[in-house]
């Protein structure tokens, strides 16, 4: 019996993230509740063999480091055999996104003893695979409530710096043009997908530098400003563009950097 609980636990934990794929194109504020629960009832059982095979183990550390292997050495795969850094690239975003909305939250909202423990030795692992990105785990609960929050991260950050209430217009504006307008564009959801991949990264790290208030400012007048005159005009699509180029450049410049010895901007 126990062989068998370890076996369900190990095989399950090997499809969690290439599960987790196929609801990528639904984590959006109307789709992702229902994706999450999908998910995790297709998966229950695995985090109940975890849990199961977590309180009957001798060596917990090594189970879990097993666990977690298991579940991230099929994606980091994945990623590596992908021709080119660009298609690379794109695989670790959606691998990104598979994990800290599906998998990670679908560990915790089992609620077991293992599941912060798991959660953190996958994120020890998944770090040693990809040192230049930064994960972090957030229950199911949190992030359901993002959409209908803050979750623009960099507009978010800036507006804070000048003072700006959560439900100021600047966001709230900006908010309605992502779930309207840039979420129904072809493109929109994988848009939106790479900036959720990367912006808490780039909030992090600018908040390192020393002359952040100056960097957010710099946002603000480049990006941000002049978007929402665009969205104002009904200019939606220039809007998109600029949007694009702003994470772009913010990207190159603070994720995949972590200089926090000042900034060019």
């Amino acid at each position: 019996m126990a062989e068998n609980t370890y076996l369900t636990a190990l095989h399950g934990m090997e499809r969690v993230i290439p599960d987790a794929r196929q609801f990528v194109s639904m984590f959006n504020r109307k789709s992702y509740g229902d994706a999450f629960q999908k998910y995790y009832e297709a998966h229950a059982v695995t985090f109940g063999a975890v849990e199961t095979g977590y309180q009957n183990a001798i060596d917990k550390t090594q189970y879990l480091f097993n666990m977690a292997e298991a579940a991230v050495r099929p994606a980091a795969a994945e990623v590596q055999k992908m021709p080119g850094r660009s298609k690379q690239e794109k695989e670790l975003i959606d691998s990104n996104l598979s994990m800290v909305v599906y998998v990670l939250p679908g560990i915790l909202y089992y609620k077991g003893e293992s599941a912060k423990p798991l959660t953190d030795e996958i994120l020890r692992q998944w770090k040693a695979q990809f040192p230049k990105t930064n994960l972090s785990a957030a229950p199911f609960e949190e992030i359901e409530s993002g959409f209908h929050k803050k979750w623009c991260y960099i507009t978010t950050a800036v507006c804070e710096t000048f003072g700006k209430p959560d439900d100021c217009y600047e966001l709230t504006l900006l908010r309605n043009y992502r779930d309207s307008y840039l979420q129904s564009q072809p493109d929109g959801e994988e848009v939106i997908r790479e900036y959720y991949d990367v912006a808490p990264t780039i909030v992090k790290r600018i908040n390192r530098q020393p002359d952040k208030k100056k960097i957010y400012r710099g946002i603000w007048e480049t990006y941000l400003s002049p978007c929402i005159t665009m969205i104002e005009n009904d200019e939606k699509a220039a809007c998109k563009e600029l949007y694009i180029e702003m994470v772009r450049t913010l990207q190159e410049r603070y994720f995949y950097t972590d200089n926090t010895r000042g900034s060019r901007s």
